[in-house]
């Protein structure tokens, strides 16, 4: 039998990859990561110290009954003053009591009277409504101090009035309480207003 020739089957050279030469590795450098520029850290902001004092009046807690359980929320009612005659009051929600009252007191700044003084008092009595709740207000001598309790009395201290009679009637909820003080503060005239009114002068009416 005839030996039959095998034909070797040539393979073919695979050229290799040519490397990348120097001059490649030149163009395209290595970002150093020690000495690239960082970006600058957010400096965490400051919190401004308030210019106004500010007094918890009370805090209450809000259960939400939902599918999955009980969601449990808080309020709170602040209010700040200068104990110059500003003063304001704020109501804050939020799901824990530290945060509630930061929103109340935020909420108290843009709510700010004026109140005009006479010495360390109010100029004239008048009482203030709101819902059911009624507060009276009337003037005192120096030296009477702040004859009033609860929120009536921290709303006194804060706006900067040392001498005043004061009767809550009706509704004693600590909010209709609050707004029924400041209903009667933002209704107060001082004796120039008065005057001005009469058409007399202002030590005249003092008479």
């Amino acid at each position: 039998m005839e030996e039959k020739e095998l034909e070797v089957l040539e393979t073919p050279e695979v050229e290799a990859a040519p490397q990348a030469s120097e001059a490649t590795q030149e163009e395209r450098p290595r970002r150093d990561r020690r000495n690239s520029e960082r970006r600058p850290r957010r400096e965490k902001a400051v919190e401004e110290e308030s210019p106004y004092q500010e007094k918890l009046i009370s805090v209450g807690r809000i259960t939400k009954v939902v599918k999955g359980g009980r969601r449990m929320r808080f309020n709170a009612l602040v209010v700040i003053g200068d104990g110059k005659g500003l003063v304001g009051f704020g109501t804050g929600k939020a799901h824990e009591v530290p945060d509630a009252i930061k929103k109340a007191a935020k909420d108290a700044e843009k709510n700010l009277v004026k109140v005009p003084l006479y010495g360390t008092t109010i100029s004239h009595q008048i009482v203030g409504h709101y819902g059911a709740g009624s507060v009276l207000l009337k003037p005192a001598v120096p030296g009477t101090g702040v004859s009033a309790g609860g929120a009536v009395r921290s709303i006194m201290e804060l706006a900067g009035i040392e001498d005043v009679l004061s009767k809550s009637l009706g509704s004693h909820t600590p909010i209709n309480v609050v707004r029924a003080t400041f209903d009667a503060l933002t209704h107060l005239r001082s004796v120039d207003q008065v005057a001005e009114v009469r058409g007399i002068e202002a030590r005249k009416v003092l008479k």
